[in-house]
Order: C-alpha cells, then sequence, then structure tokens
C-alpha cells in the first residue's frame, strides 16, 4: 500500500444520514442506494461517489453523522429537495485498495500517520470515494483529515 499526504476539496452533493456507527455498514449503503434513485435530479457534471462519516471521537460517541453523494465540478445552488451540496478542504493522510479491505485500509492509513508523526484532526470528516474498477470490483480512496 502507498500512502500520502495531499491538500484536497471536496465538492459533493448528496444525502444526510444518522445512526449508530455500529450500523454504518448496513445504513450507509441504504441511504446509498436512495441517492442511486434522486441521482438523474442532479445538473451537473459528476464524479465519483463519495461518503462523509462524522469521525467516532471515543467509545462513549455512539451516534454519528454520515453522508452518501456524488462529488461534483461546481458550486451548486439548485439542489434537488432532500439533498445537501457540502465542500471541504482539508490537508489529509491518503491511500486506495480494494471496498472489501477499507477497514484494513483505515488501520494501515493511521499506523503510517502515527510513524509519519501527523495529528489527525478530530473534528472533520473522513473521506471515502468509490470508483469501480475493470474487473467489477470496487476501488476505495480513503482519506483520513490532518491538522495543518
Amino acid at each position: 500500500m502507498s500512502y500520502e499526504k495531499v491538500e484536497k476539496t471536496f465538492r459533493m452533493v448528496g444525502l444526510k444520514g444518522e445512526g449508530t456507527f455500529a450500523d454504518f455498514g448496513t445504513e450507509v449503503p441504504k441511504l446509498a442506494g436512495q441517492l442511486l434513485e434522486k441521482l438523474h435530479e442532479v445538473n451537473a457534471v459528476t464524479g465519483p461517489e463519495i461518503a462523509l462519516y462524522e469521525p467516532k471521537r471515543d467509545e462513549n460517541h455512539l451516534k454519528g453523522i454520515y453522508y452518501v453523494g456524488i462529488t461534483v465540478e461546481e458550486p451548486l445552488t439548485d439542489l434537488p429537495e432532500e439533498m445537501t451540496y457540502l465542500e471541504l478542504k482539508e490537508d489529509y493522510a491518503t491511500t486506495k485498495g480494494d471496498v472489501h479491505h477499507v477497514g484494513d485500509l483505515h488501520s494501515h492509513l493511521v499506523k503510517w500517520i502515527d510513524e509519519k508523526g501527523y495529528q489527525r484532526k478530530a473534528d472533520a470528516y473522513i473521506v471515502e470515494t468509490y470508483r469501480p474498477t475493470e474487473d467489477d470490483g470496487e476501488e476505495v480512496v480513503v482519506y483520513l483529515p490532518l491538522q495543518p
């Protein structure tokens, strides 16, 4: 796996969800399915699918916010009903790999951050982008926000 530090801006249109962190594995894909049904309403050039996750602060932090969406090239003001536009600009540590190994990607990236002496930014969303691969799989790019 390769890792790097990047400054990145994400623009996205999507749906907001909230639930227990333990249920994100089932709730996030369900909300993504609802998003796919509404994508035809977005009047913009779109890119890869994206998900934003509120970071878990500690073991007592049981519920969190997440967004599922699609990246867009330009800021949007005319949004479909129930959709939200968000723009994030942060320094991130990043890595990519097969979506089935997303947990390992996160773990290894956190270890790399510690080894490099970077500090995670606890009040910024974790970002994941998703792209299909040629072998009918899916690649995920993980972005963990860093202190400047």
